[in-house]
């Protein structure tokens, strides 16, 4: 059984840490410089703690680590990481900026262990289906797209104005937590961003000032797609519409499923799988990480794809502070 140490204990590391010890392959430990949250983490979950990453490095155990400390501490540790020789998970944003990736990019060829970014619409069956039809070539080239996306924060993420997402040097704001996981589905489906226009501004979340509205009209190589995004809206929805020489395909990620409207129908014909609770969807990235450490193929969002949504998230705040456009 492998072991993991699951690097920052707070929500998103939590998820982790419950859901690779759901997954019954692994076992699991945790490390955080809180001791609060560490002793919460040991009597949860009866998990081994550590109070600091080299104290958990120096434990000799560990084949594997999730990195869920605030971006900015991703690529440092996941190269440190990576010379001890663990394979590493590392959660979205890969960083605020590609200062270390080169250095990166050489120790993973180096080190020759399994690197993966949570991106976890990857995992989705609803998405992972529309891009398999998409990919087969039925409708033609897709030619222009939209995702209109939001939700009310305070109910899902109530300690929003604590935490990193009240920084953008944290990794904070709705362009790099949020809008950071709809470019990244869609460059999965599409391809990479290539140009794009932003525009955003903080509307309505009380008690910060980072952008929780954003637009973005953006190229996909010949395909124009605009992004659309929110977080403080009633209604927790996301709908990404692809749009095709012969039809179009539509993803409603709030009611888990995908549909194909050919030209000349009238109607979506959907295709929904069976219904996910949150926490599968992580117990399913789980699976797909060990996997990735067993050698074998997954779903999971590569280090490269994720160095290229990393240049979206850079491109769209230059773009808002800006006012210009942006070419990548």
């Amino acid at each position: 059984m492998r072991s993991i140490l699951i690097i920052g204990c707070g929500s998103i590391g939590e998820r982790h840490l419950r859901c690779f010890q759901k997954t019954g392959r692994c076992s699991v430990a945790a490390c955080d410089t809180n001791a609060g949250l560490l002793a919460t983490m040991q009597q949860r979950y009866g998990t081994p703690v550590f109070t600091s990453f080299d104290e958990a490095l120096a434990d000799a155990r560990f084949e594997a680590a999730v990195i869920s400390t605030p971006a900015p501490l991703h690529l440092p540790m996941a190269r440190q990481l990576l010379r001890a020789g663990l394979h590493v998970f590392i959660e979205k944003p890969l960083a605020i900026d590609a200062t270390l990736v080169p250095a990166v990019r050489a120790t993973i060829a180096e080190a020759q262990r399994f690197v993966a970014v949570a991106y976890v619409y990857h995992l989705m069956p609803w998405v992972a289906g529309a891009r398999e039809f998409l990919r087969t070539g039925e409708l033609g080239k897709v030619l222009h797209a939209s995702v209109i996306a939001g939700q009310h924060f305070p109910t899902y993420r109530p300690a929003y104005r604590e935490i990193y997402y009240a920084r953008h040097d944290l990794g904070g704001g709705a362009v790099q937590d949020a809008l950071t996981h709809l470019a990244n589905a869609v460059e999965w489906l599409l391809g990479p961003c290539t140009r794009l226009f932003g525009d955003a501004a903080h509307q309505a979340l009380e008690g910060v000032t980072v952008e929780d509205t954003v637009n973005v009209s953006a190229r996909h190589g010949d395909a124009l797609v605009s992004y659309a995004m929110n977080q403080f809206q009633a209604p927790n929805e996301t709908t990404l519409r692809f749009h095709a020489e012969r039809g179009s395909v539509k993803i409603e990620v709030h009611q888990q499923r995908w549909g194909v409207q050919r030209r000349g129908e009238t109607a979506w014909t959907w295709h929904a799988p069976p219904p996910l609770e949150r926490d599968d969807l992580f117990i399913a990235q789980a699976h797909a990480f060990l996997d990735g450490a067993e050698g074998k193929p997954t779903p999971l969002c590569t280090f490269e794809e994720a160095v290229q949504t990393l240049k979206f998230n850079q491109a769209a705040l230059q773009s808002i502070a800006s006012g210009l456009p942006v070419t990548l």
